[in-house]
């Protein structure tokens, strides 16, 4: 993507104001005010495309105490979901023979910089949760470090959320009403005191755990990934649309090398996981086994793992999985729908070759989420393959602070051009997605001044036009490009030869071509950044 790891080089977009043609029909007025009031008083907000957060849990199976070092796993499983979040993160764990006190804790920054020796040694537990963040819906504070941790008079309660509620101030003043104070602008503090809350229905003999979840998934019906934590159990989450990704996997024996050609059911569990993402499975010694599927509560103990109930979607809607998963946010590796994330980029390339062919001698990617599609443009195109940037690895990733100057300093420091791939070569270059507009141009200044005859650009997604209120910041159509000058200007603008996105029906090809789902009439994709067409209605129907 033009980066923000690559999503830098946003700067001029206010002097665009007022230039050039709009390509999609203007904003509501109501809706747009609707969305500043949402976000107002809950915190600055980064103006970038960013994911805000990434949840994991871990349950030791089997006699406790465990052999399995849980902190540990939960530790390496957020280093591998550190691209959704780095600004601040946590973990929770549980002995679980206490329902008093966890064992917490939690900082501001990466998370090889929290986690210490020292710390790590405090969170003994045969089961825990984790969290990674990056915030869109409040500030950039210790206080909304997740995850939040409540004392319940049944005991503690930690939880874990990825997404951002549509309807958060209806449950605000719902969970106010009943006497609960709020100390945050958090919607994970909000689901957290949501659950505190007897279901309509009553409880008989303590608490009824999965009826709360169930009755907090009917208040709130997008968006969120959860991991919730009690004494001696785990429930992962997922809303009814399927709007945020969740998965399980199996920790499986060291040994389990000599069972490679088994299936993953065969294989004997020392524990399990829950994920926002499989791509740290193998890294942890675990196991992809399946997704949870959209509104299913899952429940996991040292027993295994079981279903409890599966919440289906308002009026039978179609799910509404987040398409820009596949397009950017998720790693290569990871797995949704029964295909890697990798394979459907590459799909993307592809079909991007078929839709705006071009003639061309080589064809590259703005490393590194534009590489997969790059290839499958090139395979299509019949064209080779050459790197042409060099990324230093040393500059950190220019959009995890939110502020502007910050991003921009980054751009001029991030590439290198490889001139004798470059030179009197004309240059197909592959980028995931254009999001403000400000960091191609210097590529393909830098392109042009390493010798490159012609630069022609092509994204792997559509334009992006309109916000997105399910926990991805893109906070106003004002900053997205694509509002302000169609593809030819734009080119133009960045100094292109050519410029063209693939289109939203070759998107939803690509991603729908090696699908692997079970109930394929029920299967969606979340387009709203797009085509402004939003799971559950527009956001003055959803009481912003």
């Amino acid at each position: 993507m033009e980066d923000t790891s690559h999503r830098s080089q946003h700067a001029e977009l206010g002097q665009l104001a007022g230039q050039g043609t709009s390509s999609s029909a203007p904003l509501a007025p109501a809706m747009a005010s609707l969305a500043v009031q949402k976000r107002a008083g809950r915190g600055a907000v980064s103006s970038g495309l960013t994911h805000e957060c990434g949840v994991f849990g871990a349950i030791a199976t089997g006699v406790w105490p465990t052999q399995i070092d849980v902190a540990q796993v939960i530790c390496l499983g957020l280093v591998a979901l550190q691209h959704r979040g780095q600004e601040s993160a946590g973990i929770v764990t549980s002995e679980g023979n206490c329902a008093k006190n966890f064992n917490v804790h939690k900082g501001m920054g990466m998370i090889n910089n929290i986690f210490t020796d020292d710390s790590m040694k405090k969170l003994k537990g045969n089961l825990g949760i984790g969290h990674t963040r990056y915030s869109t819906s409040a500030a950039s504070e210790e206080v909304n470090c997740q995850p939040f941790v409540v004392h319940t008079a049944h005991g503690a309660l930690a939880v874990a959320h990825n997404g951002e509620l549509v309807n958060c101030e209806s449950l605000r003043k719902d969970v106010l009403s009943r006497g609960v104070g709020l100390s945050t602008h958090s919607d994970s503090e909000l689901i957290t005191q949501a659950l505190c809350l007897n279901p309509p229905e009553g409880e008989v003999g303590g608490p009824d755990w999965p009826a709360r979840i169930k009755h907090l998934m009917q208040l709130a019906p997008l968006s969120y990934s959860l991991v919730i934590m009690l004494k001696d159990k785990i429930y992962g989450v997922r809303d009814p649309y399927g709007n945020r990704p969740l998965c399980i996997g199996k920790i499986v024996p060291l040994t389990i090398g000599a069972y490679r050609n088994e299936k993953v059911d065969k294989l004997p569990a020392e524990g399990w996981v829950i994920s926002s993402e499989s791509c740290g499975f193998l890294s942890i010694g675990a196991r992809y086994v399946r997704e949870v599927q959209p509104g299913e509560i899952v429940e996991l103990t040292r027993d295994g793992i079981k279903t409890i109930d599966i919440i289906d979607c308002p009026e039978n809607r179609r799910h509404a999985f987040c398409i820009f998963e596949y397009v950017y946010f998720a790693r290569s590796d990871s797995i949704f729908e029964g295909q890697m994330v990798y394979s459907v980029r590459l799909q993307c390339g592809r079909q991007l070759a078929r839709e705006a062919a071009v003639d061309a001698d080589i064809v590259s990617s703005v490393p590194e989420s534009g590489t997969a599609a790059a290839h499958g443009f090139a395979r299509e195109a019949n064209l080779n393959f050459a790197e042409v940037l060099c990324k230093n690895r040393y500059v950190g990733r220019t959009f995890i602070q939110p502020s502007t100057r910050l991003r921009q300093l980054g751009v001029a420091k991030k590439f290198g051009a490889l001139s004798e791939n470059v030179a009197g070569k004309r240059l197909v270059l592959i980028d995931d997605s254009i999001v403000r507009g400000n960091t191609i141009g210097p590529i393909i200044k830098l392109l042009r001044d390493a010798g490159a005859l012609e630069v022609h650009i092509r994204i792997a997604s559509p334009p992006l036009l309109y916000p997105c209120y399910m926990g991805i910041n893109i906070p106003t159509r004002e900053e997205l490009i694509a509002n302000k000058l169609n593809a030819e200007e734009l080119a133009k603008y960045v100094g292109a030869d050519s410029l063209a996105y693939l289109s939203v029906d070759g998107l939803k090809k690509a991603v729908q071509l090696n699908m692997a789902v079970k109930r394929p009439e029920q299967v969606g994709h979340c387009t709203a950044c797009l085509t402004g067409d939003y799971p559950g209605g527009l956001p003055d129907e959803l009481e912003w």
